[in-house]
């Protein structure tokens, strides 16, 4: 950590020459001590929709929170050190991605030690004041199909004898081999495999219900289906995802949210579209309905992937990827109320030009689309998604990611812009506290109407506090100067 700014620096650096002053966050604004070194986390306790047209998380007190943050590619590899440093970079998401394989190898038998594995992580989330998404994941259906253990098991594998025969330049190609359309065909049709993969669900969050960091579940990963017809044709393939997603998935997660919800009414519950909605194909799901009393909790939650970037292209800034994607992305959580959370977005190697500018243009636009993200992943390395560097600094090209923000925003935001060294925001205030994560030298400037009384507090490195009047209207913005 930097050294804290002075509050004679910090009053320097607020345009409107407003008055400082330093003063603790009131005991309501959030449970736990602003001082402490890792506090609750903030549980969004409902979504409205924001002037700025997103529908948008808020918690007990009425303050917006923007949860921003990291995959976790295998929660068995990952350390408590990791956590510890995810919270203390200013992020307060994570997504988990565990698979149905794993943790009940065969019909009935869970496995402890998984188990185990998987409540210690949400325990040192609890910890560090990070909220988690389970995500139930799945690669190619599972490992019957060479997918490592990476969603369905065997003994819930039905491929009527078909064929696989695997690409090894092309993993995503093995959705379209027989067995595996077959496989997928069971899952969602047999009775027998709709009740085991509920039975799953309602276990897994029986188990898990009681850590105060479960934001929720992401339902199905990447959702796949029966093609039919030619998949190279791009019109079978949209007509294909719009009747898996209007029909069978659909059926599915109507399914899951009941089995979850028998056992658990806190938790958000994600549902995913298939992937085309990275081609800028609209989603078809619709609506669901939330059993749980009062309002529902139900989210969206695609991905952002640029598929030429995915087989290993460097970004063409003039492939409209990004306005298509946002053009397709915007319309379904908007209709239904539910907060956008992007699981999955980032390129496998962000240090070529291309994906350096991919980057910024993706944090950028989800600045208007989205309430929360989770970037694809944290680890360390010199490419393959890792958003550290080997030195656990911000890979080159990924510093956008690890820019400032606000994590609990005391007011609705008008507008928001995010780059790799500022984050600024147009808001009207509610007369609480926000919290927001930037380095200790950071410049924090306020102007606007009621900016002359605004209050900083600076005594937990890394996330001030700031508190305007109730009614004010303000300019928020935060510069670190690093371009990085």
């Amino acid at each position: 950590m930097r050294t804290l700014r002075t509050a004679a620096a910090l009053l320097l650096s607020l345009l409107t020459a407003a008055a400082l002053l330093v003063g603790a966050p009131s005991a309501t604004a959030r449970a736990g001590d602003p001082q402490a070194a890792y506090p609750r986390p903030d549980f969004p306790t409902a979504a409205s929709p924001g002037p700025d047209g997103r529908v948008l998380f808020t918690d007990r007190a009425g303050r917006v929170l923007e949860p921003r943050g990291f995959n976790l590619d295998k929660y068995d590899e990952t350390t408590e050190a990791d956590l510890r440093s995810i919270a203390d970079r200013g992020f307060t998401l994570i997504r988990v991605a565990i698979s149905w394989d794993r943790l009940e190898p065969t019909r009935d038998h869970y496995d402890q030690a998984e188990l185990a594995k998987l409540q210690r992580l949400l325990g040192w989330a609890d910890r560090y004041g990070l909220l988690a998404v389970i995500d139930f994941h799945q690669d190619v259906y599972g490992p019957a199909f060479g997918g490592g253990d990476r969603g369905i098991p065997p003994w819930a594998t039905r491929d009527d004898g078909l064929p696989f025969v695997p690409d090894p330049n092309d993993w995503f190609a093995g959705y379209f081999q027989p067995a595996v359309q077959a496989a997928f065909r069971h899952l969602y049709d047999d009775a027998d495999l709709r009740r085991w993969q509920a039975d799953f669900y309602a276990h897994l969050a029986r188990e898990l219900r009681g850590h105060r960091s479960l934001l929720g579940y992401d339902l199905f990963n990447e959702p796949f289906g029966p093609v039919n017809g030619d998949p190279s044709d791009p019109a079978v393939l949209a007509a294909s995802a719009g009747a898996l997603e209007q029909g069978r998935l659909a059926a599915m997660y109507r399914r899951l949210i009941t089995a979850i919800r028998a056992v658990d009414q806190r938790s958000w519950l994600f549902v995913e579209p298939t992937v085309l909605v990275g081609e800028g194909v609209p989603t078809q799901l619709p609506g669901f309905t939330d059993p749980r009393p009062g309002a529902p909790r139900l989210g969206y939650a695609p991905h952002f992937y640029d598929t030429a970037v995915e087989n290993g292209a460097d970004w063409n800034p003039a492939d409209g990827f990004i306005e298509q994607y946002t053009a397709a992305i915007t319309a379904y959580p908007r209709a239904h109320r539910m907060p956008l959370l992007v699981g999955e977005w980032g390129p496998p190697n962000s240090r070529t030009p291309g994906n350096t500018e991919l980057v910024r243009r993706q944090i950028a636009a989800m600045a208007g689309f989205a309430d929360a993200w989770t970037m694809w992943y944290w680890c360390q390395g010199t490419g393959g998604y890792c958003a550290l560097g080997t030195d656990g600094q911000p890979a080159p090209g990924d510093g956008p990611a690890f820019g400032p923000s606000a994590v609990a925003l005391a007011g609705r935001p008008e507008h928001e812009s995010w780059a790799a060294d500022s984050y600024t925001v147009t808001f009207r205030a509610s007369g609480d506290w926000s919290e927001l994560a930037a380095p200790p030298t950071a410049r924090i400037t306020v102007t606007g109407v009621g900016a002359d009384r605004v209050t900083v507090d600076t005594r937990r490195p890394g996330h001030p506090w700031v508190k305007l009047p109730r009614g004010a209207r303000a300019t928020l913005t935060i510069t670190t100067g690093t371009g990085a």
